[in-house]
Order: C-alpha cells, then sequence, then structure tokens
C-alpha cells in the first residue's frame, strides 16, 4: 500500500508493532496528527465477545469529561411545554410533524442527534427507513427517547457519545481533538474504557478486552496497553 507522505512519516515515528502506556499512546498520536485541521481523535476498541448473541452485545451512552470537540446540532420533536423546554435548553431545532415532513419532502438534514418524547414516536417512525441509515433514529438506549428532553440536549451538547459493538465485535468512538491536548484526551480515554469495562456481559467468557488502539482522523494507529481485564 502506497502511502502519503506526511502518514509514512507517521508510521516511521514509533514501533507499531509495539504496545504503549495510555499517556504515551496519546503523545504519539497528537505528534502525528499533521492535518491542517483540527483532527478527531479516535479510541477502537476489540471485545472477545460474539457481537451475534444477544446475550453479548455491548452499548451505551457516556458524557465525556471534556466533551468531544464537536458541535452537535440537536433536534427534538416535542410539542407543548417540552418542545418550548427544549428550546429553552439549547436546541438547534425544535417541531412536531411539521419537522418529519421537511425530512420527508426536502431531505433535510441538517442537524446530527434527534431527541424526542416518547408519545411522539409514532410520527418519528414514519420516517425511520430515512433516519436508521445515517445513525440518527432516536433510541430509548441511547437516552435519545425520553420525557426529560431538557436533560437530553444539555447532554448532548456536553459531549455525550453513544458506543456500542458492530458486526466484527469492535467499538469505534471520537474521544476527542487534537486541540484538546494530551490531558484532556487521557481523561475521557479512561472515562470510556471504564465505561466499556463496566458494560461487560455476564455471558462474556474469557479475555474480554483483546485491543485497543488510538489513532487521529488522517494518522496511523497506536497500540494501547490496558491489562485491567
Amino acid at each position: 500500500m502506497k502511502y502519503g507522505k506526511k502518514y509514512a512519516d507517521s508510521i516511521k515515528a514509533y514501533d507499531r508493532n509495539k504496545q504503549y502506556e495510555a499517556g504515551e499512546a496519546v503523545g504519539i498520536v497528537l505528534d502525528n496528527a499533521k492535518a491542517k485541521f483540527d483532527e478527531t481523535v479516535e479510541l477502537h476498541v476489540r471485545l472477545g465477545i460474539d457481537p451475534r448473541q444477544a446475550d453479548q452485545q455491548v452499548r451505551g451512552v457516556l458524557v465525556l469529561p471534556n466533551g468531544t470537540g464537536k458541535v452537535n446540532r440537536v433536534l427534538v420533536i416535542a410539542k407543548g411545554a417540552r418542545a418550548d423546554a427544549a428550546k429553552e435548553a439549547g436546541a438547534d431545532y425544535v417541531g412536531a410533524e411539521e419537522m418529519i415532513q421537511k425530512i420527508q419532502t426536502e431531505n433535510w438534514f441538517e442537524f446530527d442527534t434527534m431527541i424526542t418524547t416518547p408519545d411522539m414516536m409514532g410520527v418519528v417512525g414514519r420516517i425511520g427507513r430515512l433516519l436508521g441509515p445515517k445513525g440518527l433514529m432516536p433510541n430509548p438506549k441511547s437516552g435519545t427517547v425520553t420525557m426529560d428532553v431538557v436533560k437530553a440536549v444539555q447532554e448532548v451538547k456536553a459531549g455525550k457519545v453513544e458506543y456500542r459493538l458492530d458486526k466484527t465485535a469492535i467499538i469505534h468512538c471520537p474521544i476527542g481533538k487534537k486541540s484538546f491536548g494530551k490531558e484532556k484526551i487521557v481523561e475521557n480515554f479512561t472515562a470510556l474504557m471504564d465505561a466499556i469495562v463496566k458494560a461487560k456481559p455476564a455471558a462474556a467468557k474469557g479475555q474480554y478486552v483483546k485491543s485497543v488502539t488510538l489513532t487521529s482522523t488522517m494518522g496511523p494507529g497506536v497500540k494501547v496497553i490496558y491489562n485491567k481485564i
């Protein structure tokens, strides 16, 4: 595989076969995030479980200590007092059937997270086939179907992330921006890893955390030592 010059230089800067302590790994990732934009730092965790088994699913949400650095545009589907409360809480867009129609007829997706109250799920369900493939369908497990829209909006704006196992038994999740610096990235890393460990299914056998890797948007992966489980 032919790499670009910056990427090629990055992979020469450290031993790709070596595992590093979290702080050192984050330092290597930040040193090699050389793009002209503020690169995202991502965590990739391979777990020793079978994602095909219903009793071995790993999924949860977490407000990272230092947020993600991403500006998250929030759409709330609600009516009455809860719609008003959502606006006051900082939601970017608030509405009901008219917003669903806007998505349907205008292919409008100028939002990153949709939050809705349970009574509006029937309306939202009409466009499930549009929202699902984009990962925008509200779900009680992720805290985006709730009567407490104020809390939901505040958490999303504060840097809530959803982590979930994919079909290859890997969790991929952003944990901040290069501009955060080493200390804040390490804090977010520790918080997310602790959450993943706590989410270990009772049915999981053997080694739970198989590998942990940190990358930046354009940079190579750095292996991290993680021996807690």
